[in-house]
């Protein structure tokens, strides 16, 4: 038997393990019920853990208790509007509608897969899926499914497509090309909070640059692409091949040559994108727009720029997607237009429903502290250990991605892992930049096998399109090679760049106390 058989074979064995897990909406009630009982086994257990954020020993809140259950009762509702994903997808969905109904999508990848050479596909997709950070949660709803819909239309397998998207987007989520995200100043700002809840001399000082791990990140794109360039087409898309694609024929994209009307209303979308894309920069150019945060920032976490991806998302796609339908006909009445709208949410019923269950759980867990207490014990762990320089870096990494898998929000898990990780590390001479960089790679790797994320039963939804099979057990087996080869490749970049002195960043260090 030769490697690769061993691989697919052991790939084959965990995609039939995960497939028989109840259905993702079931999964997250279960898992749910579970935290509930968890929380009251625990809730009486005293832990010489301090809460990072009261300074106080960490408490399990019993979600059982008379005045807790009925708490949750009233915010059910609540709990599931506010979700945030589900807001992200529904949004976005709409303008991404009635640009699929009306033809836009299918004539623009058409129009893109007869210029771009078919060997160049991968690299070009999974790149695009890491450009999109800079609009947060975009690439989930945009990305991935267009990721699908290009591999198909130009004849290779769709799933690899959506692995490859999806690889990009959320695999390589703490990679930035040239230009930051949103989660940098974000991340930065916590690890300075948590650089001075250290005693040491000077960090009570200590400034934490927005732009820390800048020169890491950027090149980390890179090697993001070469790894999903290489998993997709040498290992994923050739496990495909036997896997038939039974969606519906009539939904799929179809690789023809576009009409004159159809190069003629192409061109006039495009041109609105463009007319619309320099209003939106003409309102944002001036020191003084509303788009600004109070700072004056655009690219700010709280600039209304940055807080409007979504709506902007919507209207990007709505406005070339009618432009195009009243050129090319298919657009008619305004009707038309609500149509594609109503056709794109009839599809998103199942994404609702295992929404509904995701965010009970999410909340549960977060109300419960079980995931605080599980971060702060393993940070405990790795610090009271002292190993070696490189392998504390890799300790890191490990238990960041091992926390990932149950506790999905970047910013709130390095929340707590952070604040009790930076101070300790400190005390090691490791500086927080290169704490906060082992972080953001542990933090991404894990994050495209696990179905506790939560955008995991989207992209099953995605999938299923093509594949009406697909169940979590699928979706991971594809992941798994992404993420195993991200997690090693990723974290021995990390340790090059410790090893041969290379900046993280703008302002960034190794050690601490920085050299002078």
């Amino acid at each position: 038997m030769t490697a690769k058989d061993v691989f697919n074979k052991s790939l084959n064995a965990i995609e039939k393990a995960g497939n028989r897990l109840p259905d993702p909406a079931a999964l997250f009630a279960l898992l749910m019920f579970a935290v509930w009982g968890l929380s009251w086994l625990l809730s009486g257990a005293n832990f010489p853990e301090l809460d990072p954020r009261t300074q106080l020993p960490i408490k399990i809140n019993n979600l059982l208790d008379g005045a807790a259950f009925t708490s949750y009762m009233s915010q059910m509702v609540g709990i599931f509007t506010s979700f945030p994903p589900l807001g992200v997808v529904l949004v976005a969905m709409l303008g991404l509608g009635v640009a699929e109904y009306t033809g836009y999508i299918g004539a623009a990848i058409r129009a893109i897969m007869s210029v771009t050479p078919r060997q160049l596909l991968t690299p070009v997709l999974v790149l695009v899926g890491v450009l999109s950070h800079v609009a947060v949660d975009a690439g989930y709803v945009l990305v991935i499914p267009l990721g699908g819909v290009v591999f198909y239309a130009a004849g290779r397998h769709p799933l690899a497509g959506v692995a490859a998207a999806f690889a990009g987007v959320s695999g390589g989520f703490s990679a930035t090309l040239f230009i930051p995200s949103s989660l940098d100043p974000l991340l930065a700002g916590l690890t300075q909070a948590s650089a001075r809840l250290s005693a040491l001399p000077g960090a009570q000082e200590l400034v934490v640059s927005p732009l820390n791990n800048y020169f890491f990140t950027t090149a980390s794109a890179f090697l993001v692409v070469l790894i999903g360039w290489f998993i997709t087409d040498k290992l994923v898309e050739p496990r495909l091949a036997h896997v038939a694609v039974d969606g519906h024929k009539d939904e799929l994209p179809k690789m023809e040559a576009l009409r004159a009307e159809e190069k003629r209303a192409l061109a006039l979308a495009t041109f609105s994108i463009f007319a619309a894309l320099s209003v939106l920069l003409l309102s944002a150019y001036s020191p003084s727009s509303p788009w600004r945060s109070p700072a004056g920032e655009l690219t700010n976490s709280a600039a209304p720029l940055m807080k409007s991806i979504v709506p902007l998302i919507f209207i990007f796609f709505l406005i070339p997607g009618v432009v195009y339908g009243c050129a090319a006909g298919t657009v008619k009445t305004h009707r038309d237009v609500i149509k594609g709208m109503t056709r794109s949410m009839s599809g998103m019923g199942y994404y609702v429903v295992m929404a509904f269950f995701c965010a009970q759980f999410v909340y549960a867990f977060g109300q419960s502290n079980i995931g605080a207490l599980l971060s702060i014990k393993g940070a405990n762990w790795l610090a009271d250990m002292a190993l070696p320089m490189g392998l504390t870096l890799t300790g890191i990494v490990l238990l960041s991605s091992l926390v990932n898998l149950l506790v999905g929000s970047a910013s709130a898990k390095w929340a707590l892992i952070g604040a009790v990780m930076v101070p300790m590390l400190m005390q090691l001479g490791i500086s927080p930049d290169l704490t906060q960089a082992a972080y953001r790679v542990g933090d991404s790797s894990t994050n495209i096998i696990t179905p506790l994320m939560p955008y995991f039963p989207l992209v099953v939804v995605f999938c299923q399109k093509y594949v009406r099979s697909t169940g979590i057990g699928t979706l991971i087996a594809i992941m798994l090679p992404y993420s195993v080869a991200l997690l090693v490749l990723w974290t021995l970049f990390l340790l090059a760049f410790w090893w041969l002195g290379i900046p993280l960043g703008i302002g960034s260090s190794f050690v601490f106390p920085p050299a002078p």
